[in-house]
């Protein structure tokens, strides 16, 4: 029996992603892309009969949810453990002047991702954690429901790991392009399958 579909997607294209920035926590805003592909995932999910929308409480990840819930009459939940992973003292940085400021701490995180954390940041078990919990409480809260929730690459990654049964190192063996969408169902024995992967309106 389904215990919960999931409608998961992510946040659209951002001002300055042609830098390969480190966004993390930062409040950036969405390009008009990004706006244009927030409206391709609403849409996606027009007719699905959600109870649901939860986000991320960053506005890119916010807009999004606060468009579907529009769309189906249901107010969006916020909650600040489903942001992307916590940067720190990198946070708005290029990814050519972390490696030149800090070239140790960037090789040693590039090293072991799972464990290391950036200065001032957390690593990757630390978002893990926090996501899982999210994810626990939705499944005790919408049994036999479909609910969508809007979110980042880093945190899609982590549930999508799960869902398959995959180690948190295979974090980037899976794309989550800027205004994907996936789908994964929840089965009330503990069975998880993903029924739709990274599928995305436009080129990013």
């Amino acid at each position: 029996m389904l215990k919960m579909r999931l409608h998961l997607m992510r946040h659209g294209q951002v001002v300055g992603f042609e830098a390969r920035r480190y966004n993390g926590q930062a409040d950036v805003p969405l390009t008009a892309l990004g706006i244009g592909q927030t409206h391709g995932y609403a849409a996606r999910v027009m007719s699905v009969p959600l109870t649901a929308v939860y986000s991320s409480d960053l506005c890119r990840s916010a807009f999004g949810a606060n468009l579907i819930g529009t769309q189906h009459h249901l107010n969006p939940v916020q909650d600040p453990r489903l942001r992307e992973l916590h940067i720190g003292d990198w946070e708005g940085l290029t990814w050519d002047e972390i490696q030149l400021r800090w070239p140790l701490e960037w090789q040693a995180r590039l090293n072991d991702l799972v464990n290391i954390a950036p200065p001032g940041g957390e690593n990757l078990q630390q978002m893990a954690d926090r996501v899982r919990l999210v994810v626990a409480e939705l499944l005790a809260k919408h049994p036999g429901e479909e609910i969508a929730l809007v979110a980042h690459g880093g945190v899609n990654r982590v549930i999508l790991l799960d869902a398959i049964g995959a180690p948190l190192t295979q974090m980037f063996h899976l794309e989550q392009s800027y205004g994907c969408y996936n789908i994964i169902d929840f089965f009330a024995d503990g069975y998880t399958t993903v029924q739709l992967l990274n599928a995305a309106e436009t080129e990013t």
